[in-house]
């Protein structure tokens, strides 16, 4: 069964180039036993007909405020109460500023402001209009009022600027979709008096009261009191997935080899130099809902590293005998006890990236593996963007390039949806 099955979409259509992506979200939520209800702005029937709309969602479509037909068989108070979920996608610059201004002169702005319904927006614009000062106010008005969203991506646009303001695809958005109504999604009655002030709708937290640890960074295993063997990782990719696992509502154990960034605010962070290391910070943390390995351990250690500096003497490089370090993910996936209910690896690879990922996948016997090229042309090590490819039983799904606390984001919400739900 779908995490959409029975559930009632009200998506209303703005008036974008983005448009025809509307009817690529119908299609896809429909696909997951979603019902659709669409409300087309007078914009959006330049870019779509409502045709194709009604065909594609199998009902109305409705975009006008003062219809007295609409009106009596479901007026815009009910059509905005009666989803589940009201998404908005395009959302334009000008239905963003009314949302954020409160404004309601046609049905779409009408149903957002009438709406007890939490409401997700997929931005969509021109480059210099989603960086325009007031689009920013705008945008984050709306955050602080608790409205949820997802994208904009970036690239290149209809109107050949490139830059973000692309919107999101519509795979994205079904997963925001599916988030958002992981959490409560019915409004609290505006001017609700709480402890401290007025009620806000916190965003959704799906993994709220579950434990993720995480393991990131390089290993670095000592030569001599100077040197050691490591590798380009920088645990950019690991952090990220850190912040968005706590703001998903985790506990996070961040088991970190040496790096220079900060970690995020409340998460446990537990420092360590060499594979051992990381190997028995990552068993002491147990159990675990999630365990996920993205760090770069190194595969080789030392047998016996020096006591002291090594010299040079003119003879040669001295002989060094290198030993396996311990196989931190395939231990944890086979454990008996205490092995968390998913367990996920990474591959970085240079070549064959998704047969060796594959490989990997069987040998470890982990749950899923999230593979990526770290040739140095690609500049993922060290990078801020990450092209992954998620690998598992069932199959391979390759993501498009985005920036790594994207790849994180994306990653949690698809972690969150293969747990087993609670009760009680």
């Amino acid at each position: 069964m779908s995490d959409l099955d029975g559930k009632r979409i009200l998506l209303i259509i703005g008036g974008g180039i983005a448009a025809y992506k509307g009817l690529e979200l119908i299609r896809a939520l429909r696909k997951k036993n979603a019902s659709v209800r669409c409300i087309m702005t007078r914009a959006a029937g330049e870019f779509v007909t409502p045709l194709s709309v009604a065909s594609l969602s199998g009902d109305k479509v409705y975009s006008d405020l003062f219809s007295l037909t609409d009106e009596a068989e479901m007026g815009h108070i009910e059509l905005s109460r009666d989803a589940d979920l009201l998404v908005v996608a395009p959302a334009t610059a000008n239905l963003i500023a009314k949302m954020a201004h409160g404004e309601a002169d046609d049905l779409a702005s009408t149903a957002l402001l009438a709406t007890d319904k939490r409401v997700l927006i997929a931005p969509a614009m021109n480059v210099r209009m989603w960086l325009h000062a007031a689009t920013q106010r705008n945008m984050a008005q709306l955050k602080e009022d608790g409205i949820l969203s997802v994208g904009p991506d970036e690239g290149e646009m209809a109107c050949g600027e490139f830059g973000p303001g692309r919107m999101a695809e519509p795979s994205e958005i079904v997963v925001a979709i599916e988030n958002a109504l992981k959490g409560a999604t019915v409004l609290p009655f505006p001017g609700a008096q709480v402890a401290g002030g007025v009620a806000r709708l916190e965003p959704p937290r799906p993994l709220a009261g579950r434990h993720v640890l995480i393991t990131a960074g390089p290993t670095h295993e000592p030569i001599d009191p100077v040197r050691y063997i490591a590798n380009r990782s920088s645990g950019k990719q690991g952090y990220a997935l850190a912040a968005a696992a706590l703001a998903a509502g985790a506990r996070v154990t961040l088991v970190s080899g040496p790096v220079g960034i900060e970690p995020p605010e409340g998460v446990a962070v537990v420092p360590v130099e060499t594979a051992i290391e990381m190997q028995a910070a990552a068993e002491k943390a147990l159990p675990a809902d999630i365990a996920i390995f993205a760090a770069a351990v190194a595969d080789w250690r030392v047998a016996e590293a020096g006591q002291h500096k090594l010299k040079k003497t003119g003879e040669g490089a001295p002989a060094m005998q290198l030993v396996e370090n311990p196989d931190i993910l395939a231990g944890i996936s086979r454990r008996k006890e205490k092995r968390p209910e998913l367990v996920v690896g990474f591959a970085a690879e240079t070549q064959d990236v998704i047969a060796n990922a594959k490989a990997k996948l069987d040998r470890k016997g982990c749950d899923l593996i999230i593979a990526n090229d770290v040739s140095a042309a690609g500049g993922v090590m060290g990078g801020e963007d990450n092209t992954v490819h998620v690998v598992g039983h069932g199959g391979v799904e390759t993501w498009k390039t985005m920036k790594k606390a994207d790849v994180a984001a994306r990653l949690i919400a698809l972690f969150a949806q293969r747990l087993k739900p609670r009760h009680g």
